[in-house]
């Protein structure tokens, strides 16, 4: 038999950017990253949240800087871009982890909710896109965050669902427009538990009790377990994947009962 060597699933010595990386999914990405040898830039709005985990990202060992973004502000994205840079002598991987949600009904919501979500969930991947690739280098990796809400019918999610959805068809786009030098991706979780919904999904609730018994594997995420995903996605192993949504969702969007 032929020798064969794989390409390791690793993301060990890439310089990532984060944004969203400070809270949520987006933080368990770059904690991850860091944990894996990456050096990581995770930002957000809130100074506090940067400091607190770019200093978790120093205790892994890597590399890091502090700066805030607004994803509605282009040039505060470029200042990410310069600032990352410079500190980490360039950029590998991107991930935007950006997200905003309104639970207004299809009839109800207002100009201005919708207006922000998209701005920040959809508008945002343009904008992180269009600020980043200039600063990255060649087989650069992009990976945005969708949802299952741009597949599956969800209720009181009508501009979250619009925004993720384009963020799906952006991403091909965009996959065909950057190749070969750039690959872009997305992940679409499932239902993750966070700091900001661990209430809502703790056990023993309703709507626990509900994804529980729909879900193949039987449960919810830890948000540690969408990590994975954006490793392999970031990796030099998915060097011939561009253009693909991966769904982390416990078999959830393909059960029918």
């Amino acid at each position: 038999m032929d020798s064969y060597e794989h390409t390791p699933v690793t993301v060990s010595d890439k310089r990532a950017v984060v944004i969203g990386g400070t809270s949520g999914i987006g933080q368990a990405i770059a904690l991850g990253f860091a944990a894996e040898g990456a050096d990581v830039v995770a930002t957000s709005r809130r100074e506090s949240a940067v400091d607190e985990t770019a200093t978790a990202i120093e205790e892994r060992g890597a590399n890091t800087t502090r700066v805030t973004c607004d994803v509605t502000d282009a040039a505060s994205l470029e200042d990410v871009r310069e600032t990352a840079v410079e500190t980490l002598g360039g950029i590998d991987v991107v991930v935007a982890s950006q997200g905003a949600i309104s639970r207004d009904e299809v009839l109800e919501i207002e100009d201005e909710s919708w207006d922000f979500v998209t701005d920040v969930a959809l508008d945002g991947v343009r904008r992180v896109t269009q600020a980043m690739v200039p600063g990255m280098d060649e087989n650069g990796s992009i990976i945005n965050i969708s949802s299952l809400a741009a597949r599956l019918s969800m209720s009181n999610l009508p501009a979250y669902s619009a925004a993720k959805g384009g963020v799906e068809a952006f991403t091909r786009a965009s996959a065909k427009e950057l190749a070969p030098s750039v690959r872009v991706n997305a992940i679409a979780p499932g239902f993750v538990i966070t700091p900001q919904n661990a209430e809502t999904y703790a056990e023993g609730t309703e709507k626990r009790a509900k994804i529980d018994d729909r879900t193949p594997l039987g449960r919810v995420a830890e948000r540690e377990e969408v990590v994975g995903a954006a490793v392999y996605l970031a990796s030099d192993a998915a060097s011939y994947v561009t253009g693909e949504v991966l769904t982390v969702d416990g078999g959830f969007a393909d059960s029918a009962f």
